[in-house]
C-alpha cells in the first residue's frame, strides 16, 4: 500500500490519502509489557464536508446517512486496535472507513407497490372464514 494511492471506495469515489488524518495511540488488551510501550491503536479521521473527492450530491448523501457518526465539523472517525501491529490496524481502520462510506453512498431502491394476486386474496379470505367458523364453534350454545 503506497501512501500516495487514494483509498478506493467504489468505482466513482476514491479518497486522497492526504485528506485522511491518522493518529496512533496506546491500545489496551493482550500484549503483556509490549502493550504498555507501543502505540498500536490507530484512529483514522476524514472530513466529509471539506473533501474534494465527493460531488455535492454524494456529500449531501453522506452527511445525511452518517449524521449520527459525524462530529460538529463533519468528520468521521474510525478506530482499530484489533492486532498488535500498527500497520495492520491502520489497514483495518482504512478498510472500515471505506466500508462505512460505501454503504452510506448506496441509494436504496424505492419499493414498487404491487397488487395482490387473485389466488392470494382468495387464500386470505378463506383463512378468515375458517378462523370465524372455528370461533363460532367454540361459543357456548346454552343447551343445558
Amino acid at each position: 500500500m503506497a501512501t500516495d494511492d487514494p483509498l478506493a471506495i467504489n468505482p466513482s469515489v476514491a479518497i486522497p490519502r492526504a485528506e485522511l488524518a491518522v493518529r496512533a495511540s496506546r491500545a489496551g488488551g493482550p500484549g503483556g509489557q509490549h502493550v504498555n510501550t507501543s502505540s498500536t491503536r490507530v484512529e483514522v479521521t476524514w472530513n466529509v464536508r471539506q473533501s474534494s473527492a465527493l460531488t455535492d450530491a454524494q456529500r449531501a448523501r453522506l452527511l445525511q446517512a452518517l449524521a449520527a457518526r459525524l462530529d460538529g465539523e463533519g468528520t468521521i472517525r474510525v478506530v482499530a486496535s484489533d492486532t498488535r501491529s500498527q500497520r495492520q490496524n491502520r489497514e483495518l481502520a482504512e478498510s472500515r472507513l471505506a466500508e462505512v462510506v460505501r454503504r452510506a453512498l448506496v441509494i436504496p431502491r424505492k419499493r414498487k407497490a404491487t397488487k395482490p394476486t387473485r389466488a392470494s386474496v382468495e387464500r386470505r379470505l378463506e383463512g378468515k372464514k375458517r378462523s370465524g367458523t372455528q370461533k363460532r364453534a367454540r361459543r357456548w350454545k346454552g343447551d343445558d
